[in-house]
């Protein structure tokens, strides 16, 4: 069994939406025939009451839905599997050990984000949730579990000062999370033990089959406080030459790792220049497109290219380009870019904006206002030559990805929605969105 994820992660087919980026891990998908109109009260297949709100991404495999959710009155975490083809649910499991609830609810940490936020992954072999609390538990696809554990139990407090969110990334057989977080306790907010001693930040990987550790590997960084901090996921990058890479953001510096031993290979940084800004936390995730891999600086700042294949400390040569950044559009703070058809799609939550960028030049094809008064923080999906958004009241758009035109919004969240950050998820010709209450299915 433990030989049978690499063969079957190759073979998963593209209509998939394995992990949170989806099958190319870099936000879009290759499938076809999908919506330009969204509706409450057209194309949609079916819509599933969830019990309770999540950050996750849903991930699809064949005829199964995997979705996470914090039900706070409850207590309760929990890993849902729902049909593809009518939204029943087909198991449920409570995945939450309890750990942290001394420090405050069982279910969060702080009140911006629940325990829920990381995304389900699954390599076609089995599924596997992750909670900010640090509970790691996998599953067979028909819902027995195979093994658990608290990564906070067996690695130490995490020092973050808010709940920490990287969603997992399974490839070749290996369980990786990049755990990089402050080098001093925190007061208690949003996590770490303030009496604990200072952890360094770390990569650790382990057999998906069984949950050993196969290495825990020290991410040095010259950030300091806050700015050590990342929420970001390590995206899996294999190079013309068949180097395979892991590549890391956080801590002021984007990194490659040999997915085998952690190791790293290269870094370029960094962006937080002069007296190391201590408050620039890293959320959105790295995203390769055009022979570069884009990483966004926090709260306005730049967004960079970075050539990829390199070896070593890189300077400033590395760099292909990067934004303005302050007053210009190509800038996030929480989202990851989209990259599509050859082209990067960077939403802007700090200027409420879409952009499509050429990736050799970082000049911006168009600019778009995004409408409305709520934060958009999902990351943008894209398929079919549409680009998809959601915001935090649940406000859907449909984008055409050559022009800019909106052909499409609707009011998916409920009146009273807020901090919907779920990105829409595409997979078998149809869109899976989730709000804080509503799990959907729109398609022809």
């Amino acid at each position: 069994m433990p030989h049978l994820a690499p063969f079957l992660l190759s073979f998963l087919p593209l209509q998939d939406w394995p992990s949170w980026r989806g099958p190319n891990h870099d936000g879009s998908s290759p499938a076809r025939a999908l919506p330009s109109e969204l509706a409450r009260d057209k194309g949609v297949r079916w819509a599933a009451e969830l019990p309770g709100p999540s950050a996750g991404t849903p991930v699809i495999l064949g005829e199964r839905v995997f979705v996470s959710a914090a039900v706070e009155e409850a207590g309760l975490l929990l890993a849902l599997c729902y049909s593809r083809a009518s939204g029943e649910l087909l198991w449920e499991d409570q995945a939450g050990s309890g750990h942290g609830a001394d420090q405050g609810s069982p279910t969060r940490r702080d009140p911006r984000s629940d325990y829920a936020s990381p995304s389900p992954v699954t390599d076609g072999a089995r599924v596997v949730f992750f909670f900010g609390n640090g509970d790691l538990v996998c599953y067979e696809l028909a819902g027995k579990r195979l093994w658990a554990k608290n990564l906070q139990a067996e690695h130490g407090a995490f020092a973050f000062q808010w709940t920490f969110g990287a969603s997992p990334t399974l490839w070749d057989g290996r369980l990786v999370l990049p755990v990089l977080q402050r080098d001093q306790p925190t007061d208690g907010n949003g996590g770490g033990d303030a009496a604990a001693k200072p952890i360094p930040s770390f990569l650790l990987a382990l057999d998906a089959a069984t949950g050993a550790v196969l290495y825990k590997e020290a991410r040095a960084s010259e950030a300091r406080m806050e700015s050590l901090e990342s929420y970001a996921t390590a995206i899996p990058f294999t190079g013309e030459q068949g180097r395979k890479e892991l590549l890391v953001a956080g801590g002021d510096v984007i990194t490659g790792h040999d997915p085998a031993t952690g190791k790293e290979l290269w870094r370029w940084g960094t962006w937080n220049e002069g007296h190391r800004e201590p408050w620039w936390r890293l959320v959105p995730s790295p995203v390769v497109g055009g022979g570069h891999v884009l990483v966004c600086a926090p709260k306005k700042a730049p967004v960079y290219a970075v050539r990829l294949g390199g070896s070593g400390v890189l300077d400033a040569s590395a760099v292909a380009w990067q934004s303005a950044g302050r007053a210009n559009p190509i800038s996030s703070d929480v989202p990851t870019p989209l990259f599509l058809d050859g082209r990067f799609y960077v939403l802007s939550d700090v200027q409420g904006a879409l952009s499509r960028v050429d990736p050799a030049t970082g000049k911006a094809d168009w600019t778009i206002e995004l409408p409305g008064r709520s934060p958009w923080e999902a990351s943008p999906t894209g398929a079919d030559g549409k680009v998809y958004c959601l915001s935090h009241a649940g406000l859907a758009l449909v984008v055409d990805a050559k022009t800019g035109t909106i052909l499409s919004r609707a009011e998916l969240g409920e009146p009273d929605d807020e901090n919907i950050r779920s990105s829409i998820a595409i997979a078998h010709g149809a869109l899976f969105l989730r709000t804080n209450t509503t799990l959907f299915c729109l398609g022809s």
